[in-house]
């Protein structure tokens, strides 16, 4: 057999094998590597490059080893499972760096980091003063995780005592000029609707890169042309439009009417539409 025809065969049966393997071991091996699964997938593909180009070398030892370290790869991550220790040995355990504002020196030198890629890591993560750390952790993985004292750390809405409208994942529900069914079902939406609302946007399904639905059934969307300009949606806007004319023309007839009876019953109303703006403004924003 050539030997370019060989190494391409063999380049195909080792792809598969480490496909297979990977698909076995889980996503973990793709993402966050320990020490040993690193040294593992080292070891894999140092074997699987040599076996490949190397014409002398014996196919199936090769894929002996593979499935020997796969094998073993596997296993510490069953009894990583079952006990803490031996996940504490294989994997590694966190180590606070910083403590209430200051740098524990020891553990810096325990992990043989020094001051220079601890602060690149804080940058990272948007520190640049280590005085404005509360705690720091460094992961197993390299990488370190940041509580900011109180007084340092963003405000959100609940620190406002601000009521926000929860937030959904949004469906795609066109991709590459293709609607997506399974998610129009997902979003409770129908063909019929997306059509009504792209006429509204005045674009056609071919020239839509992606369109989204959001939690609050808005459709929006990307179109190939980059220069040409979509109008937003505008049917939260003109509901919170619609609601605040309604409180207002409730209050101006309480104001308007000689009857006291109706002038009452205007002005509970009208009391009754600002407790219902005050509660779907948070959903109703643009």
């Amino acid at each position: 057999m050539l030997d370019w025809v060989e190494v391409g065969l063999r380049s195909i049966l080792f792809i598969a094998v480490l496909f297979f393997m990977t698909k076995l071991l889980g996503t973990k091996q793709i993402s966050q590597l320990s020490f040993f699964e690193y040294i593992s997938g080292i070891t894999i593909g140092s074997v699987a490059a040599e076996v490949i180009t190397g014409l002398d070398a014996n196919i199936m030892h090769g894929i002996i080893v593979l499935i020997l370290f796969s094998v073993i790869t596997y296993a510490v991550d069953v009894f990583s499972l079952k006990s803490k220790k031996f996940r504490d040995f294989a994997e590694g355990t966190s180590t606070v760096v910083i403590k209430d504002g200051k740098i524990m020196e020891d553990s810096l030198k325990k992990e043989y980091y020094t001051i220079d890629e601890l602060n690149s890591l804080l940058r990272k993560k948007n520190v640049f003063k280590v005085a404005d750390v509360e705690f720091a952790v460094l992961e197993p993985n390299g990488d370190i995780n940041v509580l900011l004292k109180k007084e340092n750390q963003p405000l959100t809405p609940k620190d406002l005592n601000m009521k926000v409208g929860n937030e959904k994942v949004p469906q795609t529900v066109i991709m590459d000029g293709k609607i997506l069914d399974s998610a129009l079902t997902e979003a409770n939406k129908n063909r019929q609707w997306l059509d009504t609302e792209l006429q509204k946007l005045g674009v056609m399904q071919e020239n839509v890169f992606m369109g989204q639905v959001d939690s609050y059934g808005q459709l929006t969307v990307d179109v190939y042309d980059d220069k040409l300009k979509i109008p937003s949606p505008q049917q939260k806007p003109l509901l919170m439009s619609s609601l605040k004319k309604c409180q207002a023309d409730l209050e101006s007839f309480s104001l308007q009417t000689d009857s006291t009876e109706a002038k009452k019953l205007y002005q509970v109303n009208a009391e009754r539409m600002q407790d219902a703006i005050d509660l779907l403004s948070p959903y109703l924003k643009a």
